[in-house]
């Protein structure tokens, strides 16, 4: 790739990461309310007194708790660990469950992690998200309610509790990852000068645009709302008055399927 058609490679990002900006506006993801569904499922199943969820973010090599349930679950979300780190970044690293009985006795328990939670379990059962594309996470349960040890029952249901977080996460994933795709891409289009770097670029955006293409209605809305942009101030008004038509009307609709 020439200087010239540098810019011309920068700019389809550029509006590739503009149109995910948008449509997630338009429809936000809805993989951490269904893990939040998942986590009150796992910690109604196991009679734990928490149950949480963390999500493996490639770009800074994190594990992200997502979601939580149980009266002691609530103070781990948006928690942040390295991916190797305490007993999380140990079932996701190896991708092999773990229950512990006494957590102050294992050496891979971070306690000074658990007490910024507010609450520092006595036992512990981690399982991996895991599937045939690799680990995305790890699910976690702390405590029996009746203050047994987890046992080979409490594993085979944690299993199959994980397999459903592991599918809720997958299924946004390409949402959840874009803006640190973009960011890399961006980042090597500038960097790299030789013609293999660029090409690897232009297969980026190839690949990335004919994914979005499979939304066409969506992502034309999303590209009128971003060309509103440099709009006269008079015009935003009126258009933002025909969305909250348009929502009125599909409420009216919704209510009145609900009512059928």
């Amino acid at each position: 790739m020439t200087a010239g058609e540098r810019p011309s490679a920068l700019a389809a990002l550029a509006a590739v990461a503009a149109r995910l900006a948008a449509a997630e506006r338009l429809a936000p993801t809805t993989a951490e309310p269904a893990l939040r569904a998942i986590a009150d499922a796992a910690a109604a199943a196991l009679h734990v007194t928490a149950a949480s969820i963390a999500l493996h973010e490639p770009a800074d090599n994190t594990l992200v708790f997502r979601a939580a349930a149980g009266p002691e679950g609530q103070g781990v979300i948006g928690l942040a660990i390295a991916a190797h780190e305490g007993i999380a970044g140990y079932v996701f690293s190896t991708g092999q469950p773990l229950a512990v009985a006494d957590v102050a006795a294992d050496p891979r328990f971070e306690r000074a992690t658990a007490e910024q939670t507010g609450y520092v379990p006595r036992s512990l059962l981690a399982v991996p998200l895991a599937d045939g594309g690799g680990s995305v996470g790890v699910m976690e349960w702390l405590d029996r309610t009746d203050g047994a040890p987890f046992d080979l029952h409490d594993l085979e249901v944690a299993r199959r509790v994980a397999a459903a977080a592991t599918a809720t996460a997958r299924a946004t994933r390409l949402e959840r990852d874009a803006g640190g795709l973009l960011r890399r891409a961006l980042a090597a289009a500038v960097a790299e000068t030789d013609e293999t770097g660029d090409a690897a670029v232009e297969v980026l955006v190839a690949e990335l645009t004919a994914d979005l293409g499979t939304r066409d209605a969506l992502w034309r809305l999303a590209d009128r709302i971003g060309q509103l942009r440099d709009a006269d101030p008079d015009d935003l008004d009126l258009a933002v008055a025909w969305l909250d038509a348009l929502l009125a009307r599909s409420r009216r609709r919704g209510a009145a399927r609900r009512r059928a």
